[in-house]
C-alpha cells in the first residue's frame, strides 16, 4: 500500500483550491444507497507486522486444495526461472515502449513474443498482446467486421461451444457497437457444433464464424470442415485456441483449405499463475493482408543508419497514438509483464517441452475420466476426441457433490448448470501435467465419498 504524506492542512488546502468542502463531496455522484459506512471484519490501527500476520492467518484458512478446475484458466507447472527473470527490474518496471531509443530491451521481448505466437498459430503477424482472452474475442469480432470488405454485415455466428465468459464479454464490448452474435447449438452426444443447425445460416450475410478448438467442453471440433464451410459462405473464420494445445494440434493457419483468418486466445497457460482469476493476457494473430485492421501495437525489427539491428513500434493503431476516430480499439492494452512471462516460459520449454506438457495433460484427463466414470452414478457426457477437459454427468446434485469434495480439500470441477442447464447435473473437469496418479486416486476417493 502506498504511503501518502498529506497532512490535514495539505488536504484542506487542496479542497479549498478546487472549491469543495470535504472529500465526500468528490463522490457525490454515487447514490447514497450504494455507499457503505465501513468494511466488516477489517480491524483498525494495526501495525505493519500485525497486518502481515493477520493476512497470513487468513490465507492459511484457504488451505492448499487439489484443483481440477479449468474452464479457461489452467494450473500448469511454471519453472521458477520464469518469474525470477520476469520480476527483475529491467522487465518488472519497464512500461510501454513509446521511445524506441530508450526501450530496446522491452521492444525486443515483444518482438520475440510475437515471433513465438505466430509460430504457434501459423499465421503471419501478431500484435503485442491484449487484455485477456475474453476481450481478445471481442476485439477479433470488431476486427472481422472492419477487415471483411466483401461483407456489410454486423452479425457473427458464435457456437454455444465457445467459452460462455468469452461470449458475454464479446456482447458487452462489441454489442454496444452494433454487433450481433447469433448462437449455434451443439450436438447432445458429441458436444460439438451442430452442423445441420449451422447449415441453416448458409447463404446469409455474416461477417465471421467463431470456432473454439478445443471447445469449452474440451471436445475437438472438425475445424477443417467448419472452416471450409464458413469460407464457402463468404465468412471470415475467427479461431479461439488454447496455446498449449497448439503444440500437438493443427495450427489455425492450416484449418481447411485456406486456414483461419484471425486467431485469438487466453495466454494464461503460458507461465501465468492462476492468481484468483487474473491478471492474464490475450493474444491475437492474423494474416498480413489484414494487419492494418488489427488492434493494438506491433513491434518490428529493423536496422539503424549504421546498419545495426534494432526494434521499433511499426504499427500503433491505438487511440493513444492516432486520432480516436481512426483507432482500431480504445481498450486494447498490452499486458507487457504477463507477455514477458509467457515469452520466457516458451523460451525455456521450447517446442518439445510444450508438446510434452500438452501430451501429458491430455493423458492425465483421459485417465481421470476413466477412473471417475467407473464410479456408480457418474458418466461421460460426450463421446469423441478431447484435449485436457471433459464433461461428467451425475445422478446426484452437482452442487452438493462439489461442496462435499471441497470439505476434503478437492476442488472437483466447474458446475455447468448456469450456462448449460440442458446438460442437467453436469461438471467440467480438467487435469494437467501437474496431476499425479495419487492426485487422481484422491479425486476419485473424494468423489465416491461425496456420492455416498
Amino acid at each position: 500500500m502506498p504511503f501518502v504524506p498529506h497532512t490535514d492542512a495539505d488536504v484542506r488546502e487542496m479542497l479549498a483550491t478546487i472549491g469543495v468542502s470535504d472529500i465526500d463531496a468528490l463522490f457525490d455522484e454515487i447514490p447514497p444507497e450504494l455507499r457503505i459506512a465501513g468494511l466488516d471484519g477489517i480491524p483498525v490501527a494495526l501495525s505493519e507486522m500485525q497486518i502481515g500476520r493477520l493476512m497470513s492467518e487468513r490465507a492459511q484458512r484457504d488451505g492448499r486444495p487439489l484443483s481440477f478446475l479449468g474452464a479457461g484458466a489452467y494450473e500448469h507447472h511454471i519453472p521458477s526461472a520464469v518469474w525470477a527473470i520476469t520480476t527483475r527490474g529491467e522487465f518488472y518496471s519497464a512500461y510501454t515502449p513509446y521511445q524506441a531509443e530508450a526501450s530496446q530491451g522491452t521492444l525486443q521481448v515483444i518482438y520475440e513474443y510475437q515471433s513465438m505466437i505466430t509460430s504457434l498459430t501459423g499465421l503471419e503477424v501478431s500484435n503485442a498482446s491484449l487484455y485477456d482472452g475474453g476481450s481478445a474475442v471481442a476485439e477479433a469480432a470488431l476486427m472481422a467486421v472492419r477487415a471483411h470488405r466483401k461483407s456489410k454485415s454486423l452479425r457473427l455466428l458464435v457456437p454455444a461451444t465457445v467459452n460462455p465468459n468469452y461470449r458475454r464479454v464479446a456482447v458487452s464490448t462489441a454489442g454496444n457497437q452494433g454487433l450481433q452474435f447469433d448462437t449455434v447449438p451443439y450436438v447432445a452426444g458429441t458436444g460439438c457444433i451442430d452442423r445441420e443447425a449451422l447449415a441453416r445460416h448458409g447463404g446469409a450475410d455474416y461477417a465471421a464464424l467463431v470456432i473454439q478448438q478445443p471447445n469449452f467442453f474440451g471436445q475437438l471440433e472438425d475445424v477443417d470442415a467448419l472452416t471450409d464451410w464458413a469460407h464457402a459462405q463468404g465468412m471470415f473464420v475467427i479461431a479461439v485456441v488454447n496455446p498449449t494445445s497448439l503444440a500437438i494440434l493443427k495450427p489455425p493457419a492450416e484449418w481447411g483449405t485456406k486456414g483461419a483468418d484471425i486467431c485469438v486466445g487466453e495466454g494464461q497457460p503460458l507461465g501465468v499463475p492462476l492468481s484468483s482469476g487474473g491478471p492474464y493476457f490475450g493474444f491475437m494473430t492474423t494474416r498480413m493482408e489484414h494487419v492494418r485492421s488489427m488492434p493494438g501495437r506491433i513491434v518490428g525489427r529493423t536496422v539503424d543508419l549504421d546498419g545495426r539491428p534494432g526494434f521499433t513500434l511499426t504499427l500503433q493503431a491505438r487511440e493513444q497514438h492516432i486520432r480516436r476516430g481512426k483507432a482500431t480499439s480504445n481498450i486494447c492494452t498490452n499486458q507487457g509483464l504477463l507477455m514477458t512471462a509467457a515469452t520466457i516460459y516458451m523460451t525455456l520449454l521450447g517446442p518439445q517441452g510444450l508438446a510434452r506438457v500438452a501430451e501429458e495433460s491430455r493423458a492425465r484427463t483421459r485417465a481421470l475420466v476413466e477412473l471417475a466414470t467407473a464410479v456408480p452414478g457418474v458418466r461421460a457426457a460426450f463421446t469423441g476426441p478431447r484435449f485436457h477437459e471433459a464433461v461428467l454427468r451425475f445422478d446426484a446434485p452437482v452442487a452438493t457433490v462439489l461442496e462435499r469434495m471441497a470439505v476434503g480439500g478437492v476442488l472437483g470441477g466447474v458446475a455447468l448448470a448456469d450456462d448449460y442447464p440442458e446438460l442437467g447435473e453436469a461438471l467440467l473437469v480438467c487435469a494437467t501435467e501437474t496431476k499425479t496418479d495419487e492426485d487422481l486416486r484422491r479425486y476419485v476417493e473424494a468423489l465416491r465419498g461425496a456420492l455416498r
